[in-house]
This record gives structure tokens, sequence and C-alpha cells, in this order.
């Protein structure tokens, strides 16, 4: 079998720029601002090495709870006098008594002194994730705002630093939820969760990940990389993109080594800022969960013989694609097996925690599973960096859970803007990344017809005209993911009881289902008919391979039950038992994700009990309920589900 080229349709997007106009993108924003950051600014990790400089800010900050929202009025950007310390990168409401629920402004404040040495470079301060909407403020001065906090932004502070002194770096932050914002909050009724945020995790705020300041050379320097591999026969090739800042370089010089590897260079003309290269690689070993091999790849800008910056990555040759019901990876068929997880840990919240990284991939492995999606948002670069080492696969996800297209044309407009943002941002990040193979644009965008206590699980039309501007919308991001990078299959997770033609440009199906447990409620023979029904439907309609992105029970750990009644131990193996049976009997259904990896917290509401989501297969402290055993025993013995 070869790789297909996954089918391509960017006229539609030119036809969703002409049906929805979008408008401004901060419509909640108390003074007017809107994002000033690039996207092209994250695309490149920051890194140590002969031309580049990084410091590391994280540790304990200054923090101050803004809940009159007076501190700009008050002038707290020149220093804050009744600040309490918090640990950089975390969750202020795990960290903080009384913040449990608060999501209003706060204010984060540290002091670095910049080195001499650092004169004459440019100088960017790079935040990894400032939920939800974040200003800076350099020296009582603003430099940069930024909206949604799942990916980072960096701001350039060159001109305004003080070299040799302290510098007051000050953060504002509010984490308020609106309907304009994504994720949507304030569409559940008042009173019925607390905090009312609409998706079902908890609406974490504050510096989630790293904050550091780190130099690119002024005279020329590498902006972003872009590295697309593919292989035939036993050649592999590196197609390289490199964009350059400033006008110094002649030319990039590209080195691409590996162990018990011919170390391969080859040096490309920079024109109009930029240079390409193809790099090919005899004897070229493949990416794959079985032999996750990485490629070293080095980059030098060029002024003469002059080295005027360098950049170093790894990356892996591997492609991916899809032929009939089936997803190619190396032109080979493959199943994925794996879960939906959640950023979320006792005490750090949604911060960045390294040990429980490295520990959720190991129980990962112990499972059998060779894949995850980043559910509902992508997560810390660290994540990538291990999943290439291990060989895991990655559908990586945007924050645009819970769409909704009923409520206006502004509103829509505004949403899809953000959703264009960070959908960029995700992709100029992630892109280099072998074990990411697929982008998802959405996570279970929702009709007005779904809710309340007539909903069955089963489809639902919608109205005409909100069903007209969900597939212009979700459409117009599908292909707008395939424009920023064609190599990569594009789709979104599917609700139940959503209309299926909402999903007629998605390369593979993705649907979460949850038949006998949110409808068909403990009745699993019904339960699994519906599915039935509903994998054979979407295979007639699309003939593209099938990923269950979601499907699963709540578990409350140590409870068990003779008769495998809900919520105990027992009844959880036992449904997610019966779906992996189910779609081994469709050779289709590509990929099978359980909901979820882990229990995690959410909105308190009286159908969650402790404020929790408790679907995962381990407890939110790692320990492994019944489910996780059934799967050890069934992944790890079997090339099916």
């Amino acid at each position: 079998m070869t790789t297909v080229t996954l089918t391509r349709n960017l006229a539609w997007s030119a036809l969703v720029a002409l049906l929805l106009p979008l408008t401004a993108q901060r419509a909640v924003a108390k003074d007017g601002l809107t994002t000033t950051t690039d996207p092209r600014d994250i695309a490149l990790l920051p890194q140590q090495n002969e031309c580049r400089n990084l410091l590391n800010l994280s540790g304990l900050w200054d923090f101050q709870a803004d809940s009159l929202d007076v501190g700009e009025a008050q002038g707290w950007q020149n220093g804050l006098t009744q600040s309490q310390p918090i640990a950089v990168p975390g969750s202020w409401n795990e960290q903080i008594t009384g913040l449990r629920g608060y999501l209003g402004t706060v204010w984060y404040e540290t002091s670095v002194t910049t080195p001499l040495s650092w004169q004459g470079q440019r100088v960017y301060l790079r935040v990894g994730s400032a939920l939800y909407y974040a200003k800076v403020y350099l020296n009582g001065q603003l430099v940069g705002s930024h909206e949604g906090g799942s990916t980072p932004f960096a701001i350039e502070l060159t001109s305004a630093l003080q070299y040799g002194q302290d510098n007051r770096i000050s953060i504002q932050i509010e984490n308020n939820l609106a309907i304009t914002r994504v994720p949507t909050g304030m569409l559940t009724p008042v009173g019925r969760q607390y905090p009312n945020a609409s998706y079902d995790f908890f609406p974490f705020g504050g510096l989630q990940r790293d904050v550091v300041l780190y130099t690119i050379p002024a005279q020329a320097s590498i902006r972003d990389l872009t590295i697309v591999p593919s292989f035939e026969g036993t050649t592999g090739q590196l197609a390289l993109t490199v964009d350059c800042q400033g006008q110094a370089a002649t030319q990039a010089r590209i080195t691409v080594s590996g162990t018990g590897k011919k170390t391969v260079t080859t040096k490309a003309k920079v024109s109009d800022g930029q240079a390409t290269a193809s790099v090919k690689l005899p004897d070229v070993s493949l990416w794959s969960p079985e032999s996750p091999y990485l490629y070293n790849v080095k980059v030098e800008l060029l002024a003469g013989n002059k080295v005027c910056d360098v950049y170093t990555t790894r990356t892996g040759v591997r492609t991916i694609g899809v032929s009939g019901g089936q997803i190619l990876l190396n032109g080979q068929p493959i199943l994925l097996r794996g879960f939906g997880k959640h950023e979320d840990f006792p005490i750090f919240g949604r911060g960045k925690a390294l040990p429980v990284t490295v520990k959720d991939f190991e129980l990962l492995k112990w499972c059998g599973a060779n894949s995850f999606r980043t559910s509902h948002y992508p997560y810390d670069e660290s994540v990538y960096e291990i999943a290439d080492r291990l060989g895991i696969l990655i559908i990586d996800e945007t924050p645009a859970v819970g769409l909704i297209f009923y409520d206006g044309v502004e509103n829509v407009a505004t949403r899809r803007k953000v959703c264009d943002r960070m959908l960029e941002e995700m992709i100029r990040r992630d892109k280099n990344h072998p074990s990411v193979i697929a982008w998802s644009v959405a996570n279970e965008p929702s009709p007005k017809t779904i809710g309340g206590t007539n909903y069955t699980g089963l489809e639902q039309e919608g109205e005409g005209e909100e069903n007209r501007v969900a597939r212009e919308f979700l459409g117009g991001l599908l292909d707008r993911a395939r424009q920023l990078d064609p190599s990569r299959m594009a789709t979104f997770a599917g609700m139940s009881g959503a209309p299926f033609t909402w999903m007629e440009r998605c390369d593979i199906i993705c649907i979460n289902r949850y038949y006998g447990w949110y409808s068909q409620t403990g009745d699993m023979p019904s339960a699994l008919r519906y599915l039935a029904g509903d994998l054979d439907k979407l295979w007639q309609m699309y003939q593209r391979p099938v990923v269950m992105t979601e499907f699963g029970a709540d578990t409350e750990a140590g409870h068990h039950s003779e008769y495998r009644e809900m919520f105990s131990e027992e009844f959880q193996a036992d449904f997610i038992k019966s779906y992996l049976d189910v779609a081994n009997t469709k050779d289709f259904v590509a990929g099978m994700m359980i909901w979820n990896f882990a229990d995690f917290h959410t909105a308190q509401a009286m159908y969650r009990v402790r404020a929790m989501n408790l679907k995962g297969v381990f407890t939110i402290d790692r320990r492994p309920k019944m489910a996780a055993y059934l799967l050890h025993e069934r992944w790890t013995g079997t090339n099916k589900f």
C-alpha cells in the first residue's frame, strides 16, 4: 500500500471568508485591546546555543488578586504592594486559598536583571500559557497582550529593557467566561453549575507553563523552520523551509545526522527572507511507534563564511495518510489505541509538571496504548518531545470546545477569528513533531436542538441556517489547517447527536459516543445497537476511517457491584470492553480512544461527584481502576482493539 494524498478543497476557504466576515476579535475586552503578538514568533522553542541565550523565569513570583478590577487605575503595573508568593508554572485556583472558583483579574510580578552581554541582540519574553487574556507590562509600560491560554506568545522587549539592571515584569491575567470566547462560557443555565464554564473541565487560570527570556541575533536570525518528511524505498527526504529575519544572511547551511548514520550537509540560498532545501537520507530509518528514530537537524544562517544564527531540533521521517477505511503510517495500516487526556493534577492544576508527564507516558505504554488526543487544547511542549522520543501518536486539538452557530452573525464571526488564530498558533508550534499525525480543529460543536430532557444521543438536524453556518465554519477551519500544513490529516471530534453532514470535509471521521451512559442509560444492549448503527451509517456516507475519540463511563474507584451497575468499576470495564468488541467487527474503525485516561476536575454540578469527571481508567493521582487492567491485558496481547 502507498500513502494517498489527502483531498484538498481550498476554494472553500475563500467562500467562507465571504460568508463569515471576521469582525473585531475582542468583543469582551474592557479597553478594546486585541491580541498584539505574532504567531510566527512562537514557531521555534527558545534554546541556548552559541548564538542564542535563554533565561527561565519560572519559580516563585508575586501574586495579587484584583477582584474589583482596579489594578491598572491604581498603578499595580508599577509594583504590587499587597502580594503573596505563587509558583509559576501552576494554576492560582489550586494554590491560593479562597480562589478555587475565582476567574477574575489577577496580577503576577517578578524582577529580572538582564545581562549586559545581551546588548546588541533582540530580546523576547515568551509566556508558555496565560489563561485566558493577558496584558504584559515591562517597568510599568504596556508591551503586549494575548488572548487564549493554551499556546505560547512572545513579545519583543529589546528597546524597553534596562540592561545590567532590574526589570519589573508584570502580567495581568483575567479568566472571565464569555460566550464569544474559545472555549465558550455562560451557555449552561445560571445555577446549574459553578463556575459556569459550559465545558466539562475546570477553567483553571494563571501562568500554567514556563515563562522565559530569550535572545536571537539582531543582524540575521531564523524565525521559523518547517520540516516535511517523506521517503521512497530506502531513501528518506526532509524538505526544509527556513524563514529568516534581517538582511545579512546569504545562505542557510543544513546538517542532518543520526546515530550510526552518515551526516548529510547542504546549503541553500536565502532569497526574500527564505531558504528552501531538500535533504536526501540514504538507508533511512523511519519513525514509528515500534521504532521512534529521530534525526538531528541543525540550521546555520551564514553571512559569507560567518555564522549569524544557529538552531537545532530533532524530527522523524514518516508519512501519514488514508486509504479507504484505513489510516496509513509509512504506507502501512495502523490502529490507534489510546485515550483522551487532560492537563490536570492535584495542586498543579493545569500547570506544567514534568514528573506527572513522564509517569503518564509510562502508564500509556503499560496499557498498550499508542496514541492520545490533546483534549481539549494543545499541551505543554514537553509532552510532544516525549511523544516523539517514545513513538506515541497524537491528534493535536485546538481549544474550540462546544462551538455554537445559532447566536448571531457577529458572535459567530468573533469566535471564528479567535479559532483561526488559535489554530495557526498550534500548527506553527507543533508542525515539526513526528508524533503529531492529525489536527483537530474543534471538539463537539453543538446544534441548538441538543440538550434538555429529550436528549437521546441520536442524530439531529438542527435548523437549516444553523447547519449551513456550521458546515461553512467547520469546513473553513479544516481548510485552514490544510493550508497551514497539507502533510497531516484534518478533522474534528463530532458530538453524539450532531448532524453527520457537519463532518463532510474531514479527512478522518472522529466521533464521541456515550450510548449506555448519557442516553440509553445503563441499557447496554440498546446502546451497542445504536453505536453499531452510527458507525455503519458514517461509513456508508463517507467511506473514510472512523476513529472513536471518546467513549466511557464515570466510575468511583473502589466501588464494586455484582450486577455491573453504573459507577462501579465492573460497569466501566464492561462498558469499555463492549465498545471495543463492536469496533473489532468494523474494518473501517481505525481508532478507539477511551474517555478518559485519568479522572479530572470539573465545575461543581449535581451530576459531578466531588466536582470531578470520573471516567478515567486511572484516578487523578494515577491509581489504576479495573478498566486499566482490562486494557493492559487486551492491548498488550493483540494488534486489534
